[in-house]
């Protein structure tokens, strides 16, 4: 059965497969590999960990759309601060860690530090079933929120830990900001910033 790459705004009636979509998105991804180094474990963990971001934080503070095979939650400048975790959600993403939690604790505060602190949007999230993989998903996902961006006249951010992705941004238009050193041994993280496009036709 084919999978409609063509973004759709992501409901809580899409946790199951969203989790599963970014638990087989983030199996490589050195981040997720840092905070779940059980091998064994990981694909549960993954899954209890996307579903608690999407349904505690994202899916209420943020701008969360999804493929047949992709999701991405995005962030606009007014919810950044709404966006942050809640105490019910940091014990519960703590339970999901176990002996871990510190670590992400302190990653989570490293890359806070190094936000940008003017106004912008922010791509939080975003990963593609490695199963699609060139089918157009993530591009979809992504190009649908620099739209959003662009038509607000504000740059976009993220954050990425993978450095074979960084090529796959820069040709939407980002470019590395910073390498951020995470405390703990942790993997390098690359800040990306993307200025607004002007849309096809409106005067500079």
């Amino acid at each position: 059965m084919a999978m409609t790459n063509v973004p759709k705004t992501a409901t809580l009636e899409d946790t199951s497969s969203i989790s599963r979509t970014l638990t087989r998105a983030f199996d490589d991804d050195p981040m997720m590999r840092w905070f779940f180094p059980d091998d064994a474990a990981r694909e549960t963990a993954l899954g209890r960990y996307f579903a608690t971001l999407f349904t505690r934080q994202y899916v209420h503070h943020g701008v969360c759309e999804r493929t047949g095979a992709a999701a991405a939650f995005w962030v606009a400048p007014e919810a950044q601060a709404k966006a942050v975790p809640d105490a019910d959600t940091v014990r519960e993403l703590q339970d999901i860690l176990g002996d871990r939690a510190e670590l992400f604790g302190a990653a989570v505060e490293t890359a806070a530090g190094h936000a940008p602190g003017e106004p912008h949007w922010s791509l939080s999230l975003i990963g593609a079933d490695p199963a699609a993989q060139g089918r157009g998903h993530g591009a979809a996902l992504l190009r649908s929120g620099l739209a959003r961006a662009d038509a607000s006249g504000l740059p976009a951010y993220l954050e990425s830990s993978k450095p074979s992705n960084l090529p796959f941004y820069e040709h939407f238009g980002f470019t590395v900001r910073e390498e951020i050193h995470l405390p703990g041994g942790g993997p390098t993280l690359w800040s990306m910033w993307r200025e607004p496009h002007r849309p096809a036709g409106r005067p500079g």
